[in-house]
């Protein structure tokens, strides 16, 4: 972890990197919810995390052996941004048609149906995929 602030800004940085297996999804899961605690909005942002680490360690070098992906969140007042890094591959992460019976592919139509929005950058050699989620005012 590398917890940052910025008291100019007011944003507040985590990071993690993670091996990449599947055992370690449910490990970036509880990562965000410690960052998150008990807001509203934790429980968003652990299925958008799930879906996007899923994603890395199945369609990139991330899932390889000795893979690895990068998890980091940041935090200002009123938006949560969450990042996961990956070690790169032969496809970009996009949206596609998933048949109603099939498990696969349904994982960014989740994403984009649970942030304000999301995207990609890198190339063949490592990408970021990001997602937006709004933060409630907290008590």
């Amino acid at each position: 972890m590398c917890p940052m602030l910025n008291s100019r800004l007011d944003i507040h940085r985590w990071c993690r990197n993670f091996p990449g297996t599947k055992a370690q999804i449910s490990e970036a899961r509880r990562f965000v919810a410690s960052y998150l605690g008990d807001r509203p909005e934790t429980y968003t942002a652990e299925v958008v995390i799930s879906e996007l680490a899923t994603n890395a360690i199945r369609h990139t070098h991330s899932g390889q052996a000795a893979g690895r992906f990068g998890v980091t969140l940041h935090a200002g007042t009123t938006l949560l941004i969450l990042a996961v890094h990956d070690e790169g591959g032969p496809s970009t992460p996009r949206l596609c048609q998933a048949e109603n019976t099939d498990q696969s592919g349904r994982g960014l139509h989740l994403v984009e149906s649970l942030t304000t929005r999301w995207g990609v950058h890198g190339d063949e050699s490592g990408r970021t995929v990001w997602a937006l989620i709004p933060l409630g005012r907290t008590a």
